[in-house]
């Protein structure tokens, strides 16, 4: 999936480019943090590495910002909240922003606590204006229910996904051996499209096939598809097969299973033009066009989500017109989706069904490109330029890197500002204020507590140790008064009843609320008990 291939590719530009002097990785389980480690020691870095759990979330102070590889960091933003809204900032980046999961995430940051010094990353102007539809929406809901008027959003920069640009150099060797391998000759063009074969949720191919039988006619050239990619399942196979087979009997598609590396190298070194045709909501910025451009590829594409920023029209290519219906007349696709009768699969090619590629377009654009060698050479030469000097993670990383400076000079100058608020997480807040109703009462700096076993010292600490090697006693990590202080509390209460507040008054002041919450503890142990 074209996000796992984006993650992977970033942490080889991170560990091949980054400035840092050490490494942190914000993991679910700490074998995740062994892993980042080992590849970080792969990659060639010596810097350190330093693992953050969630039981050491506050090391983030450490560092100042905390990248995740998704659009929700409005869950993350709570769980800072707990360690101060200013403490670190939260950067997020767009992939697909069709799914419902997604959706959520991104209007969720209308009311999670971000903050002006946190950032979503969009790959593409195309994105960032879906991501601004779908916030403004969630405000325009917000204003009309609540009267809202106060809105706190994070940063939004452009950011385009990199590659790396010397993995698509092939050599006269390798073209002259992909191009044996499908037959090909001089008089051959080799069109390639890589990527999920996936007519429903990546790129619709009839538009392609008929342009392509359109333009092999009108050029005279014999024309090899090259279907680089893997299909879910046989099903969609077929329905591959079965479209080629109507639109296109003059072409020759060949399919290669594009999870293999060696069949990749074959396809990229072979080609003569890049296709990709994108037709699909699901689709954000594209990553094989620019991949395209770095082996020296001239591009047919679709005019469509992250293309329009990547390929400049009739120099690194040709982007192709596409059309979908106006405003309006969707309300019933997203609501099937909405109420579970439509699959996300479903959704994206119902609305795939209904967005449309210039066929007779895209079938001129491939006729020029046929009958000009100079015209392919051109193009391909400029997308070189291009990849390498734009899309190359050397050129990208220092983006990230700058934002993430830029959010904490923002956070530094803006940070004081916030207001303190008693619960940090509504959601989540301390269960002795959320469920005070429920006990007797509660235990205060004002409750007067005795000492159980008669006044008996000696019985008192002799039961605390005991009963702490119960396995329902010990069972529990939560952090209480130690030893030598719960001894000196009970010899407080030796001496007759007190309250709270004097029995913990020798305690320091930053170990008290432990002492204090211990008090109830021994009181379930039955060695302490509130006098009525």
């Amino acid at each position: 999936m074209g996000r796992n291939a984006a993650g992977e590719s970033f942490l080889r530009g991170l560990f091949a480019h980054s400035k840092g002097e050490t490494f942190y990785a914000q993991v679910a389980q700490a074998d995740h943090g062994q892993a980042f480690a080992e590849a970080v020691k792969i990659s060639g870095r010596q810097e350190p590495v330093q693992v953050v759990l969630q039981s050491n979330l506050g090391a983030l102070q450490e560092v100042g910002a905390s990248f995740h590889p998704g659009p929700g960091i409005g869950e993350h933003a709570w769980q800072r909240g707990l360690f101060g809204h200013d403490r670190w900032s939260l950067c997020g980046i767009t992939h697909t922003t069709s799914s419902a999961r997604a959706m959520d995430a991104i209007i969720e940051l209308v009311t999670a606590p971000v903050q002006p010094w946190d950032a979503l990353i969009c790959t593409s102007n195309a994105v960032k204006s879906n991501v601004e539809r779908l916030l403004q929406a969630q405000v325009d809901y917000l204003v009309a229910r609540l009267g809202i008027s106060k809105i706190v959003m994070p940063q939004m920069p452009v950011i385009p996904l990199g590659i790396h640009t010397g993995d698509f150099v092939f050599s006269d060797k390798q073209r002259a051996a992909g191009r044996k391998s499908l037959g090909a000759d001089s008089n051959t063009m080799v069109v390639l499209f890589m990527g999920r074969l996936s007519f429903h949720a990546k790129a619709h191919p009839l538009a392609m096939y008929q342009a392509l039988e359109m333009a092999s006619a009108a050029s005279g050239k014999k024309v090899i598809l090259v279907e680089c990619g893997w299909h879910a399942n046989d099903h969609i196979r077929n329905a591959f097969s079965e479209a080629a087979a109507y639109a296109s009997p003059n072409v020759t598609v060949v399919t290669l299973d594009g999870r293999n590396a060696d069949n990749r190298t074959d396809a990229w070194a072979s080609a003569d033009v890049f296709c990709s045709l994108s037709d699909n909501i699901q689709e954000t910025f594209g990553i094989t066009p620019i991949e395209a451009m770095a082996a020296g590829l001239p591009l047919v594409v679709a005019d469509w989500d992250g293309y329009k920023d990547t390929v400049r029209q009739e120099v690194d290519g040709f982007r192709i017109p596409t059309l979908l219906p106006q405003p309006g007349l969707g309300n019933d696709l997203s609501s099937r989706h909405a109420l579970g009768i439509d699959t996300y699969d479903l959704y994206c090619g119902n609305a795939c069904m209904l967005s449309a590629v210039d066929i007779e377009a895209t079938a001129n654009a491939f006729t020029k490109l046929f009958s000009s060698p100079d015209l392919r050479a051109r193009m391909g030469q400029a997308g070189r330029d291009r990849a390498r000097s734009t899309y190359d993670w050397a050129n990208i990383i220092p983006q990230y890197e700058t934002l993430w400076e830029n959010l904490s000079e923002i956070r530094r100058s803006q940070g004081g500002s916030l207001p303190a608020l008693a619960h940090a997480w509504p959601a989540r807040m301390d269960p002795f204020y959320a469920f005070a109703t429920y006990p007797t009462q509660a235990l205060t700096a004002e409750t007067v507590l005795e000492l159980g076993n008669g006044g008996d010292l000696s019985l008192s600490l002799n039961r605390v140790a005991e009963m702490r090697k119960l396995a329902m006693v010990r069972f529990t990590p939560v952090s209480l008064a130690d030893d030598d202080e719960i001894a000196a509390m009970l010899a407080q209460l030796a001496g007759g009843a007190m309250m709270a507040a004097d029995v913990v008054a020798h305690i320091s002041e930053a170990r008290r609320p432990y002492a204090m919450r211990s008090l109830v503890w021994l009181a379930k142990l039955g060695v302490v008990r509130a006098v009525p």
